[in-house]
């Protein structure tokens, strides 16, 4: 199902610094608004970041915060936070998640950089709540893991023997996203998206982290401020160490062979009509094209995550619009 979703700058509309201030706070309060869909309260500087749709600078969004039009008549600021009105109480919800992440990142590197030395793995990267510290107890720590052409099946396959040792510890690893070197660029173009690329913290595989930022540049008109990795969080490429980078060198060249092409291909076509079934037929009733596998990619996200997020978006924009009335 597609939601239309007001933007602050129509497509034709060009980006600029010196947005005029009316599409600045306009673009302040639907900033605010997606974050609340999230039970999310957002920093001076946050906003600014995640700004929807309008390019400014941050003195123009922190004037805008502080001259008294939008707060406290449409915002309300609580302990250094921004919230809609009536939502002051996220404010400790941020803080008690924040405790729990502050607890599961260590975690989270470690297992990223172990993901990031098996054969095959080009980029991970942390997304989902994690990446924005907005986790409880029992949240799983998401992965975007990318790999090279023609493995990614092989290589998810490794992963999950990762997850399930993982597991054992009493951890929830989860990569639930894989892609190949040659699928990048993203075709699910929406804020939701843009969101998750602009938010992913990369723990290994900077130069292809780049890449992909690059290959999806239209995420600038949904979020012309979020450029570049949110923090930096583990980022130096891990490959393993000396003794492990000539064994995962040697995996490699053993399976890039005809040998390897026929595992890949076993490995894919049992996954895939295995994941089709858990999936459903796809209609225009109940499609699911969040959950979607090929030779390049394989998005194992089931609950149609992503299009929820939208329209309860458009649900508090729909509010916003009515509030102006």
């Amino acid at each position: 199902m597609a939601h239309h979703i007001w933007s602050p700058v129509s497509p034709d509309h060009p980006i600029s610094a010196f947005s005029p201030a009316p599409a600045v706070e306009r673009a302040i309060l639907h900033t605010v608004a997606y974050a609340d869909v999230f039970d999310y309260p957002l920093t001076a500087a946050e906003v600014h970041r995640y700004l929807a749709g309008v390019s400014a600078t941050p003195t123009a969004v922190h004037s805008l915060l502080s001259n008294g039009r939008l707060v406290p008549h449409r915002l309300v600021r609580c302990q250094g936070y921004f919230t809609l009105p009536g939502r002051e109480a996220i404010v400790e919800t941020r803080r008690r998640r924040a405790e729990v992440a502050a607890r599961m990142w260590p975690r989270a590197v470690q297992y990223g950089r172990l993901i990031a030395g098996l054969p095959f793995v080009r980029m991970v990267a942390v997304t989902g709540a994690l990446a924005m510290d907005n986790v409880d107890a029992d949240a799983d720590i998401d992965y975007l893991v990318v790999t090279e052409p023609g493995r990614l099946w092989l290589c998810r396959a490794l992963v999950i023997v990762l997850v399930r040792l993982a597991a054992r510890r009493g951890d929830v690893v989860c990569p639930n996203y894989f892609l190949s070197e040659r699928a990048l660029t993203l075709q699910e173009r929406n804020p939701f998206t843009a969101h998750e690329l602009a938010q992913m913290v990369p723990i290994a595989g900077m130069h292809t982290y780049y890449r992909m930022r690059r290959l999806n540049a239209w995420t600038a008109h949904f979020l012309p401020n979020a450029d570049g990795p949110p923090r930096r969080q583990g980022l130096r490429l891990q490959e393993g160490n000396g003794l492990w980078r000539p064994i995962r060198a040697l995996t490699e060249a053993a399976l890039r062979t005809p040998p390897g092409d026929r595992l890949e291909r076993w490995e894919m076509t049992r996954k895939i009509r295995k994941f089709t079934r858990q999936r459903g037929p796809e209609t225009p009733g109940n499609g699911h094209p969040e959950a979607t596998f090929c030779a390049d990619w394989c998005k194992g996200h089931f609950d149609n995550h992503g299009q929820r997020i939208l329209a309860a978006f458009a649900d508090r924009l729909s509010k916003l619009e009515e509030a102006t009335l």
